[in-house]
Parts: structure tokens; sequence; C-alpha cells
């Protein structure tokens, strides 16, 4: 048996990882300089060469960059972090003509001329994964929030699961690749499940369910570490928290806070059932799977299945009643404004749509596109 310790942490606690592509000022296509601006930011920063940066990491791609936020109370002061490490990044990348961009996906990019971060789990990854691991030109926002028992964990993940197609739907900004119009709002999601260990988790009855299922993973090979598993929602058991992943990325820092404060409402809300005695529901994983593509397809005007009776309803119609209904929830976690952002990004369309708009509008130029995408980065 894998035996897998879950760290302590404070409950409701947060943390936010954002991925940020670079990209040439000129062309408006991606550029492959991450080591570059790593170098800068620690250079910056008066942080050996050998060492990591705390807060601006290398990733798959050396076209991307993360962002990632330390342990805050509320989402004002991790929306503040990230709005100051944006900003610091910008400073290192503007003066080598590399502008900063974040969606699901990069509209005109060849994804599988990138080149990959030069590290030894990166290299197995592609290694093994070879046409599908080259084409993860791919962009999110990660939440966690803290879990005060392992026993929360696992009902948590599944009630995040519940929801995945809201985060989905309000993120969504990913419906070209490589040039195309693929019909989706959001392609990157439908990408992303391809990899191993990746995609919608599966159902534990209980923590050492989950254990001996991690410990096949590692005795057959198909991960080295638990960190290897990506599932759109999964636990961490080092940190201590369970890992929101289902979003494409994000250029407002407003939606980013938005979709940070419905995170930290929703695991707020389930922890106190689970200590009220209740069981989260756990939809049947059909239910599950074709939620997941109903969002990535139809984005904001998906129609969304609500429980295992296969209820449904317009997912806009949803979040509108969850935002109700979790308000007196962000009123004792102080992010009320945050949570109610969720209606700004239903009321002003999706990320998804406006790129859309910007095609037609410019006569089919995707460098109008990632253009505008900058400019609303460069003026937070």
């Amino acid at each position: 048996m894998q035996k897998i310790e879950f760290a302590q942490s404070a409950q409701s606690t947060i943390g936010v990882e954002w991925e940020i592509a670079l990209v040439n000022h000129d062309t408006a296509d991606l550029c492959s300089v991450a080591e570059q601006v790593l170098d800068a930011v620690k250079q910056r920063d008066g942080i050996a060469s050998d060492d990591e940066h705390p807060t601006i990491k290398p990733e798959l791609l050396m076209n991307t960059v993360e962002i990632v936020t330390g342990v805050h109370q509320t989402v004002a002061s991790a929306g503040e972090e990230l709005q100051q490490n944006l900003r610091m990044l910008t400073e290192v990348t503007a003066p080598l003509g590399v502008d900063l961009y974040c969606a699901g996906s990069h509209p005109f990019a060849a994804p599988t001329q990138q080149p990959v971060t030069d590290k030894d789990r990166y290299a197995k990854l592609i290694d093994r994964t070879q046409w599908w691991g080259r084409q993860m030109v791919i962009y999110g926002v990660h939440v966690h929030v803290g879990l005060d028992s392992r026993d929360k964990a696992l009902p948590i993940t599944d009630g995040l699961i519940n929801y995945q197609p809201h985060f989905q739907a309000l993120s969504a900004s990913s419906p070209y690749w490589g040039g195309e119009d693929t019909g989706y709002a959001s392609q990157r999601s439908l990408m992303f499940q391809q990899l191993p260990a990746a995609g919608i988790p599966y159902h534990f009855n209980d923590w050492a369910e989950y254990e001996a299922h991690v410990g096949d993973m590692l005795h057959t090979g198909v991960i080295d570490d638990v960190s290897e598993i990506r599932w759109d929602v999964r636990p961490v058991p080092r940190l201590g928290t369970v890992e929101m992943r289902i979003c494409d990325g994000v250029s407002n820092l407003a939606d980013i806070k938005a979709i940070t404060a419905l995170t930290q409402c929703l695991v707020h809300d389930m922890s106190l059932s689970l200590e009220a005695g209740y069981k989260i529901p756990v939809m049947p994983p059909w239910f599950r799977t074709e939620n997941k593509w109903r969002a990535a397809r139809y984005g904001l005007d998906a129609i969304i299945i609500l429980n295992a009776q296969g209820d449904e309803m317009l997912v806009t119609d949803h979040l509108r009643q969850e935002v109700k209904r979790l308000t007196p929830v962000a009123e004792r976690l102080g992010c009320v404004d945050e949570l109610h952002g969720v209606l700004n990004i239903i009321e002003d369309g999706g990320e998804y749509q406006l790129q859309r708009k910007i095609f037609a509008a410019s006569g089919g130029d995707f460098k109008a596109v990632v253009k505008e995408n900058v400019a609303r980065l460069e003026g937070l």
C-alpha cells in the first residue's frame, strides 16, 4: 500500500497559479525565451541563477512562465500579489521585445514547433506521449484551497467536479487552434485530457482507495510522483489543499479573482456541509464527462446536467443561483465583491466570444486577437 500523508493546512486559505505565454511584440507569435526571462527576473531580485524564483517559475514549454502566489486568507490579497508579480514580469519582458499573453491557447502558433523546457520530467513526458504531448500549447489558471482535514479532500474533489462546466464556461478562451476555429469555446480542456493521468478524476470511496490507485500508477510506471497526476481537480497532499485546475487561461485579473472567489466559497461551503454530517453528491461518470464536453463546446451557452436525476439548466442561470446562495459564505470569507464578479463575466461575455468578435472585426487577423489580449494584461 502506498501511504500518502496529507499536510496540515488552514481551512479555506488560497493560492493561485497563473500560466502566462510569452509572445513577440512585433509578430504576436509565441517566442521561446522563458530561460532569458527567468534569468532576468532572478538577477533583478538577487537570486542565484541555479536557484528557483519563489513566484515566477518555468513550465513545460519555453514560451511559458508561471506566476505563483503564496498562501493567502483572502482573494483580494492573492489578487494583489498576482498584480505585483505581473507588473514585475512586464518590467523584465518589455526590454526584450516580449509581450505577455494569457488565454487557453494561442490562436495561430504551430503547436508542434514549440521547444520544451530542459527538464528530465518534461523530456520524459514528451517521449512517452509523442504527438499528443507536443500539442500541449495550452495555458490555465489553477486555484488551491486549504483543507483542515484529509477526510475532506476526496469528497470536495467530487464536489468541484460537479461544477466543472461552470468553471469551464466562465474561463473558456481557446476557440482557435493552429490558425483554425475549432467550433469549441475551450479547445484546451479537451486537448489536455489526452495526457495520461489527466482529465476528470475517478471517484474514490476513501483515502485508502486513492492511495491504492496512486500506488498502482507508480508500480506500473504511469507516473513517477503523485504530482504527475494532472486531473482537472486533484488533492495535493504535500500542500494540504484541493486544486481546481479546470480553467482556461484568463487575461483579466478581475475574472481571475471571481473564479478564485467562487472556488474558495464552494470549498468552504462543502467543508461546512461535511462537518455537519452531509454527503457531497457524486454525479454519474457519464454525466461528468458530458458536462465537461458541453461546456467546452458551448461555453456560457451550455445547458448542463445538474444532478444524478438528470435535471438540466443553462449554466449561466445556475451560476446566478449559486452566486446568490454562496453570498453569505463570501461575506464570512471577505470576498463578496469578487464572487459577484462572476455575474460580470456572464454579462460581459466570455473570452472565447471576444476573440471571435475581434477576429471578425479585424477582417480575419489573428494578430489583432493576440494584441487585444496583450493590451488588457498590460493595463493591469
